[in-house]
């Protein structure tokens, strides 16, 4: 285990740190109230941000609503040069990115940059997109008549992200919107601020207008903040990452304006692995997605379904992989893992470890609070021959808890793997093509993996169905969320020569 101290990293480009909100290009840093943002691996004081009042909301809403009457007659090439420069520069400044994201999240360094990578990645695909907004031509049953459709952008897009992806929950939305010639209202977790911030400072450096790219800051107004987006005329999309019952409160406030959203909700993610697999390449594959942020990942497996011929072997075998992990504060260059953002992480984990073990699961890797390495640590723990009445079964646990369920044939782990109101991802591990094939068409999730615990990228459609929401975000249909179509008849037309 590395030690942990409080550490301020050294950043090539401090300006990247900001200390205010930002609406209609300018930074706002005085304020009657602050709030505090912490190491979580600390809990040392980072910064003081302005804890905004309500009317902020409305004075950015009307920052975007003005840039966009603009903005949205830019052409596409001119957004994809400005997406184009965002691209350019989050990859100059990816270390100083990923140091900042590490040090209010509480993430692996290694980690952090690759989430830097990642978030980037979109500006680059929806540099190439934005060109690519195509509508078609119709033609209707009236032989005098034409129709054509147009794709425009939707208009303002309030945006409200999560802590745990504090630049790629950004970047995801804001790039397609941007691209699409919606301008942004960005809300970030009060949490992990400075990611959204340094992104606003970076936007301004690649060129886009005033007002286009918005930063609200708030911790103790957050509910008002989602209800004020939600209500607002101006606005006329909502985009949210984070829990269902949330996103239920954010469905029903857009009611009253109609608006078009977008939601990327809890998951319940299913790993399932046959007797067929090849075990090794099933146990790495297992490693990187149950413990990728110490499985604070809205993808990541949270149910392992092994097939009961194996299942020691395998829980073996992935515990031995795991006591190599490395603790410690996520700057620390030896880290493989870092903490957990908050106490009530660990809590949840904890009710799901004892939940479980009382019902009857076997420990085979025992983890545990690390309070030697600060407030945040938890070790993971791994936990086989769980029963399916246990609360892991049917609620997301968020943390480094890995429970191995067992089964028999694929009708039965299929059924076990749908047993949930939630659908976002899924794994199956099989050398057999039919099974992978039979198994894919029968999960009732928006995505699954086959043969690799690792499948994000920008050009593949992200998002689930059920109660982990709807719409896409990334790949040709991403963009496709901000914009709307219309169609244009052309009637009485001369008969055709």
């Amino acid at each position: 285990m590395s030690s942990v101290k409080g550490i301020r990293p050294t950043l090539r480009s401090e300006e990247l740190l900001k200390k205010g909100a930002y609406i209609a290009g300018k930074w706002i840093t005085e304020s009657k109230e602050y709030f505090e943002v912490t190491d979580p691996a600390t809990n040392a004081v980072i910064t003081k941000l302005p804890d905004q009042p309500v009317q902020a909301v409305d004075e950015a809403i009307d920052a975007a609503f003005e840039s966009y009457k603009e903005f949205k007659n830019t052409t596409p090439r001119q957004r994809a040069g400005w997406l184009r420069n965002m691209y350019n520069l989050m990859i100059e400044n990816t270390n100083d990115l990923a140091k900042i994201l590490t040090w209010e999240n509480g993430k692996a360094l290694t980690e952090a940059i690759g989430e830097i990578k990642y978030a980037a990645s979109y500006f680059e695909w929806y540099a190439e997109e934005a060109c690519r907004a195509y509508g078609v031509t119709i033609q209707p049953a009236n032989p005098s008549n034409r129709a054509f459709t147009l794709r425009q952008p939707v208009g303002v897009c309030g945006l409200i992200c999560p802590w745990n992806f504090p630049s790629a929950m950004i970047t995801r939305k804001a790039a397609a919107a941007l691209a699409a010639g919606c301008t942004v209202i960005v809300k970030p977790d009060s949490q992990t601020p400075l990611s959204a911030l340094a992104l606003a400072h970076l936007i301004e450096k690649a060129g886009f207008p005033k007002g286009s790219f918005n930063v609200v800051l708030s911790h103790t107004r957050t509910p008002e903040f989602g209800l004020r987006l939600c209500e607002s005329p101006k606005v006329k999309k909502i985009s949210f990452t984070g829990s269902t019952n949330v996103g239920k409160i954010l469905m029903k406030q857009s009611a009253s304006t109609m608006k078009k959203l977008s939601f990327e909700l809890g998951g319940n993610a299913p790993f399932i692995i046959f007797e067929d697999a090849d075990l090794e390449l099933a146990v790495d594959q297992a490693v990187a997605s149950k413990f990728r942020g110490l499985g604070q990942t809205c993808v990541c497996a949270n149910r392992l379904y092994v097939h009961a011929s194996i299942i020691d072997k395998f829980s073996d075998l992935l515990a031995a992989k795991v006591r190599k992990f490395v603790m410690g504060h996520g700057l620390d260059e030896k880290t493989t893992h870092g903490c957990l953002i908050n106490q009530n992480a660990i809590k949840k984990v904890e009710d799901h470890v004892q939940d479980a073990v009382k019902k009857g699961a076997k420990v085979v890797l025992e983890g545990g609070p690390l309070s030697n390495l600060g407030p945040s640590f938890y070790s993971p723990y791994i936990l086989s021959h769980v029963p399916e009445n246990a609360k892991v079964s049917h609620e997301e646990t968020f943390g480094p808890l890995c429970p191995i369920f067992s089964f028999k044939n694929m009708e039965e782990v299929v059924g076990y793997a749908n047993d949930t109101e939630v659908g976002l991802a899924a794994y199956v591990f099989s050398k057999d093509v039919n099974t992978l094939y039979t198994v894919s068409e029968a999960l009732e999730t928006g995505m699954v993996s086959c043969n690799t615990g690792l499948f994000t990228d920008c050009s593949i459609p992200f998002g689930g169905i059920g109660e982990s929401g709807f719409g896409r975000e990334g790949s040709l249909y991403g963009i496709e969320d901000y914009t709307v179509v219309k169609t244009v008849t052309m009637g009485n037309l001369p008969k055709r020569l």
